[in-house]
């Protein structure tokens, strides 16, 4: 299922778990935030709003508020002695959709346990195929094809043009 939102003056087409960076909203880190302005609901069916999908919202986990790079704004006009720099630090939230719900439904005020995620095992055969691809890559080429290029060992003296 997914959803086509609108926040910020921006649209964003989401699906659950998905993790997007909006402007700022509103939210402790942890706390869940819901959208209320959805324009489209998919799936098995699609629900097109006009202008919005009535009862529908999305919502979702804010991960962290935080400060883009700088961006700056110099203004120079030439022959008059006029400068002006400027720098800006757009503000963003990061935002994890827990949910995307329709029919007026509430979210849940806690956001769901996230898995635990398992390191990945090697098998032996994985370990000795790396281990023979490391084996063979560490290889210093011939220096026979580093003479044909000119790259000998000693360094390499160009060659002197003949007297015409």
């Amino acid at each position: 299922m997914f959803a086509v939102f609108k926040t910020g003056g921006k649209q964003y087409r989401v699906a659950a778990e998905d993790v997007l960076k909006v402007d700022k909203v509103k939210g402790e880190p942890g706390e869940i935030v819901e959208f209320g302005e959805v324009l489209v609901v998919g799936g098995e069916s699609v629900a097109l709003g006009s202008p919005m999908v009535a009862g529908a919202t999305v919502a979702a986990e804010v991960l962290d508020q935080g400060r883009g790079g700088k961006i700056i704004a110099f203004k120079k006009r030439r022959r008059k002695n006029s400068r002006r720099k400027r720098g800006h630090r757009q503000e963003f939230t990061l935002l994890r959709i827990t949910e995307i719900l329709t029919d007026g439904k509430k979210p849940s005020k806690t956001a769901p346990p996230r898995p635990k995620r398992a390191p990945a095992q090697k098998s032996e055969e994985a370990s000795e195929a790396s281990a023979a691809a490391g084996a063979g890559a560490t290889e210093k080429p011939s220096t026979a094809s580093a003479e044909k290029r000119g790259k000998a060992k000693g360094g390499a003296a160009k060659a002197k043009k003949p007297a015409a």
